[in-house]
């Protein structure tokens, strides 16, 4: 089988539509988030809904391979904790444990985020879970960790447009202040790649 995180925002969805016209064993392909806004799985902001619209409602993908972040609970870190149990259930590991997906799609912000791993954020230091509660402006979003993101076997980072010049300037640099620019701390143990348009690396 093969696991893969999605990206949310505008960015991946011509790569989204473009999979669903694959001709792909979807049986053996499992979907995970890599964060998802805290609103409702039909909300138009909702990184699920975009990738439902533009991929897996177009392919014959088993109901059960789709494993989206729950924003149902009405808590957060309640709603983060059980993606992180459903996450040890599936991968079959323990507390404390790490899996390792098999590709993690990232996007990147003009302010060097990731994920919802914000600028200075306490998200950024969780080390002990899979998943935790990132915060941007005062709105929380459920969100992979970046030990859990460092863990895979191959991340590609999709960055499109001159507004993340800057960032990515920083996030190339030699030295730069990580909790800026968090997209610098992803540094996993498999493949890391950069999928850039718009911008010079």
């Amino acid at each position: 089988q093969c696991t893969i995180a999605l990206a949310g925002g505008n960015t991946p969805r011509p790569l989204y539509e473009s999979i669903a016209n694959q001709n792909l064993p979807w049986d053996k392909i499992h979907v995970f988030w890599g964060d998802e806004r805290y609103v409702a799985p039909d909300h138009p902001d909702s990184n699920q809904k975009m990738a439902r619209q533009a991929w897996l409602d177009q392919v014959p993908i088993p109901p059960t391979n789709v494993h989206p972040m729950e924003t149902g609970a009405g808590d957060p870190e309640a709603d983060a904790a059980a993606h992180d149990a459903h996450l040890q259930e599936f991968f079959q590991v323990s507390p404390g444990a790490f899996p390792s997906l098999d590709l993690i799609l990232l996007g990147m912000g003009g302010d060097g985020h990731t994920a919802s791993l914000f600028p200075y954020t306490d998200a950024l230091k969780v080390s002990d879970r899979l998943i935790t509660v990132g915060n941007k402006d005062g709105q929380p979003r459920i969100t992979f960790t970046v030990r859990l993101i460092n863990q895979a076997r191959c991340v590609i980072f999709l960055v499109a447009g001159a507004d993340k010049q800057e960032a990515l300037d920083q996030v190339f640099a030699e030295k730069a202040d990580d909790m800026n620019y968090p997209s610098r701390l992803i540094q996993p143990q498999g493949e890391l790649q950069w999928l850039v348009t718009g911008v010079n690396i």
